[in-house]
């Protein structure tokens, strides 16, 4: 037998006079409920001041946090890809086409057939995100319309992510869960990749972009 075959006959002897719906992930299969008592909202705040939070978490991590609005946001892109001597970006399927007018850099598609060596000739990619978590500093893109496949966000250097505030922001991690689809694959970022040796010196860019820009693209006023 193998070690797995071991450890697994193992924890079937420990189970053998554990009924069924008792035992570990017996949840939905006629086990007892999983007690979910903890606290969602922690403290509070206004919406400002949430946005604020998060913009202050973000920053933290070294995230380079920009506020606009809409009329604003391709402007404001075309700056930033500008200063960085960008002259081509990777957009997913489903972003909204007005964010890139004018910008005046190549836009590449994603495409499932693109390879590591393909992406990693693209200068900079550009997504929105599915929620961003104030209390944080984590934007959490799970494949949805506009956010594109995982590796998108991990193989270019430089990643501009779109926010719209306040629709997208919440304060707590357990607010932000049911905002996601279970079913796709998650994408957690707090900050431009980064990671740490023994003696703690801090490396970034070795597991995904280098640099990370979050805009706040704020809500356009309701007309009164």
């Amino acid at each position: 037998m193998s070690s797995r075959d071991v450890v697994l006959a193992r924890v079937r002897q420990a189970l053998a006079d554990v009924p069924a719906g008792e035992r570990p992930g017996g949840e939905g299969r006629g086990g007892p409920p999983v007690a979910r008592g903890y606290r969602r909202v922690h403290g509070s705040r206004t919406q400002e001041q949430t946005v604020d939070l998060l913009a202050e978490n973000l920053a933290d991590y070294r995230a380079i946090v920009h506020r606009t609005g809409a009329e604003g946001l391709p402007g404001l892109l075309g700056r930033l890809l500008a200063e960085r001597g960008a002259r081509s970006v990777l957009v997913p399927t489903g972003l909204d086409a007005s964010w890139t007018t004018g910008t005046g850099v190549t836009l590449v598609e994603d495409r499932a057939s693109s390879t590591a060596r393909e992406l990693d000739l693209v200068d900079s990619v550009l997504t929105g995100c599915a929620v961003a978590i104030a209390e944080t500093g984590t934007v959490i893109l799970d494949a949805g319309p506009g956010q594109g496949r995982r590796r998108i966000t991990l193989v270019p250097d430089h990643h501009l992510c779109v926010v719209r505030v306040p629709d997208q922001v919440v304060g707590s991690v357990p607010e932000a869960l049911p905002r996601v689809a279970p079913d796709r694959p998650l994408t957690w970022i707090s900050g431009p990749s980064a990671t740490s040796d023994i003696e703690l010196d801090r490396v970034e860019g070795v597991h995904g972009p280098r640099t990370l820009e979050v805009i706040l693209l704020a809500a356009a006023p309701e007309a009164g």
